[in-house]
């Protein structure tokens, strides 16, 4: 066995019976009560009761859970106690008193069976008495009153046996006996045993009551701030109470009932703590508020603002990405990049729960689905979703709110939508934000600038409540027709995602897959009554609608399903098969021809291509010469940038008239009005440069244009070809019309990508970089016939260059 430690007294040696202890640790001079059940145990307790002197060595369990512990599962130090009682609870079963007598060590085990039997040493305390234990004795005993004034646990007889133990060794050990287990661990009471040095156990034993001295000091403290916030809280209570009685004597009882239930909707609130003390100091001044006061409703419809409001409410993501991405899908046909951005951000927020809210701006032609992208997008991630239209919003207080001074002031949209929706991480959803106006009342733009920044929408404040309030956890999703209505500092504070119109085959798809099913759920008809065919479904694409988007598209089925639900309704017994010929007959003439079904190539006619808000649109130029004096005209409404873009061409054309073959008079004899159709809508736009230089030369050298090719580009002095923007949209535009061959600018053959494969296959894209390039894919042999009709000169002028 290992040597004595420091302080050790040895005696004799004997061999004892030993008896494993669990969850306890005995001290000489003390007496417990035990149960014994264990089958060693029992047999031990069944042997040496009735003995004249049954001693045995009692050792401390190292983990209690061992249920047959063995020597080496037990403490080395422990303790010889005398069997004082035996009790015989029931068959192998008893409840024994133990008193320990001496501490000992384990120094040989001698067999387990029928129970541990070891050859032990009985140990000495070594004492040195001087000063310093005296007074350490002196302050374990004065330390350990003042824990059982302050302790519950403790048992309150030990109080008065403190006086009665005069030695500090048998101080210590009483004291560490009396501990629970909460205060003095297993270890620490059997390192209090293991420690002969009288003077180190005292230390050590001091060390824990001083620890549990200041544990308890602390809950006292505590304790009493309890005591007395309830206290005053019970006081303020029934002060309440008599005050509601009072008023109910005097008939003011329901002004007091309303206060009080504010006051629990405030406190039940989850008020951040500026705005919880700004909320309470307005609640102390509404009660001494005259209830007739105007003052009095000012400041409750404040304080119900307040109380309303999703401080601390939030809704849980979704953060199954493959289920995100399935619900998209389910709603909506196409748009990938929208998609694949909100899987993103909810594949970050999966890895990052603090992430802010995004802020998008969907942009694009009407009817492609970005306000129903919304209401995927709440699906998808299980937000709220609240709508907020900003078209034709002038007043600043409309994002902002009214200050409290003005009669009737509320706070603003934002607010307002956040109180519907009762959540602090909805999806907050604004239309239409190109189409904010500005007046004397302020420009709302501005105000979306703090609200649509991360850096500073986690502090928005809202002129009404004059309270910060967090909106960085809130997903803004945005959407517009036309970026360019956008004010600059806006529009860099979003994301922006351009979302082009749909081809002619997305369309069918849509319609197929979205838009009939719908249809006949609202209309209550069924698949079986009304069958949409695919050639019917591309005869309502095709001769029915011309659009970007599905509206319209929506609207034609929506008239077929309303002919078979009067049908019906009528009686009939419908299984209608929707062709092309029942299309016709419901929905009467074709409302769209192509536009170069029956058009033929033509001089000074050119299909140019245009952006819209709506999407792409066909564009034509005509170009007509007259006798004249060199004129050049130009109508059809055009705005500075387009009438510039013809000007430039037109130069170039007179620059270049001998490589032409046009004789250099024409610029004096000749008249050119350049005329661009639909003279009703205003037209601008740097794209029509190269339509109009062909336009212009088609005339002058009598070539006719192929009808199906478009074009677009601007031009340069030089001759040089321009990128243009809306490339898709433009190309959508020209499959639509039936388009064969397209002629863009070679810089934007990195926007061909965007155009779906489908229309790459069927139109031709032809990239250039000069106008001379355009000439060779565009025009015609030229008509037989005169090519100028110049004025002939006069006599008189004849006659004078004559002489």
């Amino acid at each position: 066995m290992a040597n004595s430690p420091k302080g050790e007294g040895t005696g004799d040696l004997e061999v004892l019976p030993v008896l494993p202890l669990r969850n306890a640790v005995l001290y000489p001079a003390q007496v417990v009560p035990i149960n014994v059940g264990r089958p060693r145990s029992v047999r031990l307790i069944e042997e040496l009761f009735g003995r004249e002197r049954p001693y045995v060595a009692i050792a401390a369990q190292r983990k209690a859970e061992v249920e047959e512990p063995s020597f080496k599962d037990l403490y080395e130090v422990g303790v010889i106690a005398k069997i004082v009682k035996v009790i015989r609870m029931s068959a192998g079963s008893y409840s024994v008193v133990l008193q320990g007598a001496a501490r000992m060590r384990v120094l040989e085990p001698l067999g387990l069976e029928p129970y541990m039997r070891a050859r032990i040493q009985r140990l000495h305390d070594r004492l040195d008495r001087d000063v310093e234990l005296d007074a350490l004795g002196t302050t374990l005993r004065e330390t350990t009153r003042e824990v059982l004034e302050l302790s519950t646990n403790l048992p309150r007889e030990t109080a008065g046996i403190l006086d009665n133990v005069r030695e500090p060794g048998a101080l210590a050990d009483l004291i560490a006996s009396n501990f629970p287990t909460e205060v003095a661990s297993i270890d620490d009471k059997q390192q209090v045993l293991q420690t002969f040095d009288v003077k180190s156990r005292v230390k050590f034993v001091l060390q824990l009551v001083s620890r549990q001295l200041e544990l308890l000091k602390v809950k006292k403290e505590i304790s009493s701030m309890v005591q007395e916030e309830m206290g005053k809280s019970q006081r303020e209570y029934i002060l309440r109470q008599q005050l509601k009685a009072i008023r109910e004597e005097l008939g003011e009882g329901g002004e007091e009932d309303e206060l009080e239930e504010l006051r629990d909707r405030i406190a039940k609130a989850g008020l951040p703590p500026d705005v919880d003390k700004i909320a309470k100091k307005q609640l102390a001044r509404l009660q001494s508020i005259p209830q007739q006061s105007a003052e009095f409703g000012v400041t409750r419809n404040y304080l119900d603002w307040i109380a309303d409001l999703p401080w601390s409410i939030r809704t849980d993501d979704k953060l199954d990405v493959q289920d995100v991405r399935r619900c998209l899908d389910e709603d909506h046909y196409g748009l990938e990049k929208i998609k694949k951005r909100i899987v993103e951000y909810i594949a970050v927020r999966k890895l990052a729960p603090n992430k802010k809210g995004p802020i998008l701006c969907l942009v694009g032609p009407p009817g492609v689905g970005k306000t129903s992208l919304g209401r995927s997008i709440a699906r998808a991630t299980g937000r709220k979703l609240h709508r907020i239209s900003l078209g034709g919003v002038r007043d600043e207080a409309e994002i902002r709110g009214h200050r409290r001074t003005y009669v009737g002031a509320l706070p603003g949209r934002i607010i307002q939508g956040l109180r519907k929706v009762k959540s602090k991480n909805p999806i907050l959803q604004l239309d239409e934000v190109d189409k904010l106006g500005v007046d004397t009342r302020g420009d709302p733009s501005a105000a979306l600038l703090e609200l649509l920044d991360p850096a500073q929408n986690d502090t928005f404040t809202d002129h009404y409540l004059d309270v910060p309030f967090d909106l960085s956890q809130v997903m803004f999703l945005a959407t517009a027709n036309n970026r360019d209505t956008i004010p600059g500092p806006l529009l860099d504070r979003m994301e922006v995602i351009d979302i082009a119109g749909y081809t002619r085959q997305e369309k069918k798809h849509i319609a197929i897959d979205y838009v009939i099913p719908k249809q006949l759920q609202e209309h209550g008809l069924t698949p079986e009554r009304v069958d949409f065919l695919p050639d019917g479904v591309e005869k309502i694409v095709d001769s029915y609608t011309r659009e970007a988007g599905v509206r319209g598209l929506e609207r034609e089925i929506g008239s077929v399903c309303r002919w078979a639900a009067m049908k019906v309704a009528e009686g009939e017994d419908l299984r209608a098969r929707v062709t092309p010929e029942l299309v016709t007959q419901i929905l009467g003439p074709e409302k769209h021809v192509p536009d170069l079904a029956e058009r033929t190539a033509q001089v000074g006619l050119v299909a140019g291509l245009a952006w819209t808000p709506s999407g792409g649109d066909l564009l034509f130029i005509e170009c007509n010469t007259m006798p004249g004096k060199g004129n050049f005209t130009l109508t059809g409404n055009l705005r500075n940038v387009m009438q510039e873009s013809a000007h430039a061409a037109w130069s170039f054309v007179r620059a270049h008239l001998p490589d032409l073959h046009v004789p250099l008079e024409v610029q004096q004899k000749l008249d050119i009005h350049l005329h661009v159709p639909h003279g009703g809508t205003p037209k601008d736009g740097p794209s029509a440069g190269i339509t109009m230089f062909t336009a212009i030369v088609s005339r002058l050298t009598h070539c006719p244009v192929r009808h199906d090719v478009a074009m677009t580009g601007e031009i340069t002095l030089r001759g040089m070809v321009l990128p243009i923007g809306g490339l898709k949209e433009k190309v959508l535009a020209a499959h639509r019309a039936g388009i064969k061959k397209v002629i863009f600018p070679h810089r934007n053959i990195r926007n061909l990508e965007d155009i779906p494969e489908e229309i790459r296959k069927d139109i031709e894209m032809v990239p250039v970089k000069k106008v001379s390039e355009v000439l060779e894919h565009v025009l015609l042999p030229p008509e037989p016939g005169p090519r100028w009709a110049m004025p002939a000169e006069p006599a008189e002028t004849a006659e004078a260059e004559a002489r």
